[in-house]
Parts: C-alpha cells; sequence; structure tokens
C-alpha cells in the first residue's frame, strides 16, 4: 500500500520513544509536533527522528481507506 500522507499514524497512536521536543514520547490521540500543517513529518529524513516512525509503513490492516478509518483503527488497537 502506498501512504496516502494523512497523518493518522502522527496523531492516533501512542509513541512511547523519544521525539525532540517531546522526551516523554507522544500520547495517544495527540497530534506529534512534527506534524506539519500538510500532515508531513518536519523530522522525515533526518537522523533524529525516532526509529519507531522509520519503522511505520502503510497497511491497510491499519491505515483502511482513509484517514478517519485509520484513526479509528489505530485509537481501537491503543485500548
Amino acid at each position: 500500500m502506498e501512504c496516502r500522507k494523512c497523518g493518522a499514524c502522527c496523531i492516533a497512536p501512542s509513541i512511547s520513544s523519544k521525539i525532540p521536543g517531546m522526551p516523554d514520547g507522544k500520547p495517544s490521540n495527540v497530534k506529534c509536533i512534527h506534524l506539519n500543517k500538510n500532515n508531513l513529518c518536519d523530522l522525515w529524513g533526518k537522523p533524529e527522528r525516532p526509529k519507531v516512525c522509520i519503522e511505520c509503513k502503510a497497511d491497510e490492516m491499519f491505515c483502511g481507506n482513509s484517514f478517519e478509518e485509520a484513526i479509528r483503527i489505530f485509537l481501537e488497537l491503543e485500548k
């Protein structure tokens, strides 16, 4: 699956890894501070981008067919 660059993976799931500017990670359903207004990661391609983010790949199982569906799926997985 090709990433639709919707940003759902940078909002819905919690991230326990340190993120620049977010030393305690990112809580679930909170927009990462590095997700810009175009829903693109400002850390993309930079060495400080967390490994968990680098390894996250688009997959229908998590991304569904829309941003809204991806948010629902990720939040359900957080429970």
